[in-house]
């Protein structure tokens, strides 16, 4: 997952964007970059680590131009390097850079066709930069090698690239000396939602992946971007939008409401915080059917994404609510880190139990989802030796039993805790007393509650049912092979030695 943004001001924009990277920092915290333009030449900085680590003042003073675009990444796919830090940027043709949150499922194909057809070299492993030159060779082609291009143009090369990609992508593009391009996949997998604001010297634009961004700069959200649809900002304002793709169809992902986006983000139309409220009733409603005479004193939500949704159950069983764990906010989130070792290592770092809470009672435990189990056995345990008598457990979620191919970081199905197990012998290798799923159903009733435009939502990590419908069992199993925590350790053990070299300090 990774969170990205796009603006065009009337003013330098670097510090607009550095801040929309900040507030979107929940959405990857492997790397961070910004390109921006002004005067016909692009500016570019992008490194691994933090936004906060990755701009120094020396950096924000060479980010000149009144628009640019921003990027902050985890990896699923490619290595944690600063040469796959995004944006990516082609000289060929007029000059572009380029941000992607989601991923491709043909990219093996396209690689072959830009070698072969387009005569375009990559120089990562990411999809992204795949995209990229897609995008910068069907522009080519729209443009027809002309000089001067126009929103006509730039939407002609959308919907080129409609046709040759496929999987889940929100885009923004820099066109060095026109604009900002955005657009979207045309099953609106991946969040993107644009707003405005009026200033003395003319509008202003902002296109994000989470309207929390929008808010943050004071800007006023107008929309989300429409499957398929890309907009189209100039340089000096000028706004254009375009449905650009045959066939779309709203099918967002619903994981999105679940785990990754900030509660005070609109998505969709849906209110992220809303969502939540209603994943806590809709499971409290199922521990009464299967559990009208349950035994729990207490409930705690494991920090932070859970909090909403444990506040609402704990309200509709009648019981205690309270805060057992305290977070140390120095250490990232367990699930975006890049090896099991890292995630299992980091748990008791990263959380502390208040043993009061639970010294002598039986405590339901609450949690977003449940994906690879050994974190949450880990807590379990805490909450034991804190001195609680029994420890039940809630997901929000539906069991987690096939890997997510759209931008989200399950990898194999051998990693997932759920994938080929039954709710009790989850419950049994996490070491609950009891422990209870939210119903697909009561998920997608809580989210799509909040927008009854929506008839379908992508739950294919659930389901193994996969909305692109083009992702086939033999690109599981390599998914699998290059996405597991051993492929991912070998390919990090590569990086360390090349980036032992100078050549990767770009200060």
């Amino acid at each position: 997952m990774c969170g990205i943004v796009g603006i065009v001001a009337r003013q330098p924009v670097n510090q607009l964007l550095y801040d929309a990277l900040i507030t979107l920092q929940h959405r990857g915290q492997d790397a961070a970059g910004i390109a921006t333009s002004a005067g016909g030449h692009l500016f570019l900085r992008k490194n691994t680590g933090l936004t906060r680590d990755v701009f120094h003042l020396r950096h924000m003073f060479r980010l000149r131009g009144n628009l640019g675009i921003g990027h902050v990444r985890y990896p699923t796919a490619g290595r944690s390097s600063a040469a796959e830090a995004q944006p990516f940027y082609v000289n060929s043709p007029y000059g572009i850079a380029l941000a992607h949150n989601g991923n491709l499922v043909n990219v093996e194909e396209l690689k072959r066709d830009l070698f072969r057809d387009d005569l375009r070299h990559l120089n990562t492993d990411s999809d992204s930069e795949v995209l990229l030159n897609v995008f910068a060779h069907e522009l080519f082609a729209s443009g027809r090698g002309k000089l001067r291009i126009n929103a006509t143009d730039v939407f002609d090369a959308v919907r080129r690239v409609h046709g040759r990609i496929r999987g889940a992508y929100a885009v923004v593009a820099l066109i060095t000396g026109y604009g900002i391009v955005a657009f979207r996949d045309p099953y609106g997998i991946r969040p993107l939602v644009f707003g405005s604001r009026e200033t003395p010297e003319g509008k202003e634009w902002i296109i994000s992946s989470e309207s929390v961004a929008i808010d943050a700069l004071g800007y006023q959200t107008v929309r989300d971007v429409q499957p398929g649809e890309a907009v189209f900002v100039t340089t000096d304002g000028e706004f254009h939008a375009c449905q650009c793709a045959e066939h779309p169809v709203t099918t967002p992902c619903i994981f999105e409401h679940v785990y990754f986006a900030r509660p005070d983000s609109i998505i969709d139309g849906i209110s992220v915080y809303k969502a939540r409220l209603r994943m806590g009733v809709n499971l409290a409603q199922k521990i009464l059917r299967l559990r009208p005479e349950h035994d729990i004193d207490v409930v705690i939500p494991i920090p932070d994404t859970s909090r909403t949704a444990a506040l609402q159950l704990a309200y509709e069983l009648g019981v205690v609510y309270r805060e057992g764990f305290i977070k140390n906010r120095y250490i990232g989130r367990t699930f975006i880190m890049p090896g099991q070792d890292e995630r299992s290592r980091s748990v008791r770092q990263k959380l502390n139990a208040i043993g009061l809470e639970f010294r002598g009672k039986n405590v339901m435990l609450v949690d977003d989802s449940i994906v690879r189990g050994t974190t949450r056995a880990q807590i379990i345990q805490m909450a034991r030796d804190a001195g609680a008598r029994k420890v039940f457990f809630a997901s929000a979620a539906p069991p987690v039993r096939y890997p997510n191919v759209y931008g989200i970081d399950m990898p194999s199905s051998e990693e997932l805790v759920a994938h080929g197990r039954t709710e009790e012998e989850v419950a049994t290798l996490i070491q609950a007393d009891w422990l209870v799923y939210q119903d697909l159903e009561g998920l997608v009733s809580a989210v799509g509650r909040g927008n009854s435009a929506i008839q379908r939502f992508d739950t294919s990590c659930f389901t193994g049912d996969y909305v692109t419908g083009d992702v086939t069992a033999e690109y599981l199993a390599n998914l699998s092979v290059i996405r597991s925590d051993s492929a991912k350790r070998q390919r990090e053990g590569i990086c360390k030695v090349n980036c032992l070299s100078p050549h990767h300090d770009d200060g």
